[in-house]
């Protein structure tokens, strides 16, 4: 016979457990925990039912904070205000919610896709709205906002789209990942009929994604000066992985960046493009997918990485439902704890323990409803 318990029996087990894990804390420690626990309950929304807050000893230890954190913006397909205004304001919920972060992060990753056809316009649009976040922010090129001029305007308003640079300890690159062999030329393409069909993920017409020969050789050449111990961080649109290649979720040479990536100790590879929660585990490297702000793209039926905890059904008739932004935690050893800032629900986290155990810790909570 099953055995219930009163709130009152879990209230004192839960205060027990409070108790004890603060035995394993120093003074400077326990210190700390008091004066920011309230904080943390408060922001989580709960409310406490007696004179101490409930916390998570284990997150409050001093090892276990993370070094620093960055936040995430990523795939707003911006058109002219004028056609499409509902994804202007998408973009501008997400620079709210980051600017309300506290403390605020060490920076800001825009996870490229800023424009929707590469249009003047609406790069210009999209780099006004970004120049009111308080944090750097930091940028990474979409397919949406190269082939219209292959790039021109993007360089010209953001500089070149391979670049890496240290932070606190951590080596971090952005890639161009969205090269794709010339299928324009011979069939006499305009520049828009160019976009217009790397726009659309699900034509046979288009190559699919790679880094590249040259751009696996700069980073090569880049990684070779980076000691191997040091905690490496990859931004690249699409993913460094095969998912599913139909809809061009895929870089053909992700084999070979990977090869490059190996020889580092700690290697995380944080990707836009997809518009879903993904999380992967190659070897040593972790993989997280990041949200859009735009719209949610379904999973594909094949393919998806056996660590992705599916997010439910999108609601049709909630324009914010499957998007959002989110937070990226970098611990000591240079991995990861990724916060999905989950529009209309509650936020989820994916740590860097549930992939690097191959999904035996720390498993984020499975949706009741079914995936889109």
């Amino acid at each position: 016979m099953k055995r219930f318990k009163s709130i009152e029996t879990k209230h004192h087990e839960q205060r027990d457990a409070f108790f004890d894990g603060l035995r394993q804390l120093d003074r400077r420690g326990f210190l700390k925990l008091a004066g920011l626990s309230a904080g943390i309950a408060a922001a989580k929304g709960l409310i406490t039912p007696q004179s101490f807050q409930l916390i998570s000893v284990a997150d409050a230890a001093p090892a276990a904070r993370p070094r620093f954190s960055f936040a995430y913006i990523s795939d707003a397909h911006l058109y002219k205000q004028d056609l499409n205004d509902r994804f202007v304001r998408s973009i501008l919920r997400a620079v709210d919610d980051v600017n309300r972060l506290d403390p605020q992060p060490d920076f800001v990753l825009f996870g490229g896709d800023l424009a929707q056809l590469g249009q003047k316009e609406e790069l210009d649009l999209g780099r006004e709205i970004l120049k009111s976040v308080k944090a750097p922010v930091k940028m990474m090129v979409g397919e949406h906002d190269w082939f219209l001029d292959m790039g021109e305007h993007w360089r010209s308003l953001f500089g070149e789209p391979q670049y890496s640079f240290d932070h606190k300890g951590v080596h971090f690159v952005t890639l161009m990942s969205v090269n794709e062999k010339d299928f324009w030329t011979e069939r006499g393409m305009t520049p828009m009929e160019r976009m217009q069909t790397v726009a659309g993920l699900d034509n046979g017409v288009q190559s699919r994604f790679e880094v590249g020969a040259a751009g696996r050789e700069w980073l090569k050449q880049d990684l070779a000066k980076v000691d191997k111990k040091t905690p490496l961080i990859v931004f690249s649109h699409s993913p460094l992985y095969k998912y599913y290649r139909p809809w061009n979720f895929w870089t053909d040479d992700a084999d070979e960046v990977q090869a490059l990536l190996k020889p580092f100790e700690n290697v995380t590879v944080i990707h836009g493009h997809t518009h879903q929660m993904l999380s992967n585990q190659l070897g040593h490297i972790q993989f997280h997918g990041m949200l859009s702000t735009a719209w949610p793209w379904p999973y594909a039926p094949e393919g998806l990485p056996a660590l992705t905890v599916q997010m439910n059904r999108a609601d049709p008739f909630s324009n914010f439902d499957g998007c959002g932004n989110g937070r990226f935690d970098v611990a000591s050893a240079g991995l990861v704890d990724a916060l999905y800032g989950l529009w209309d629900r509650d936020p989820v986290t994916v740590r860097s323990s549930y992939l690097a155990s191959n999904g035996k810790k720390d498993r984020p909570a499975s949706t009741k409803l079914p995936s889109y």
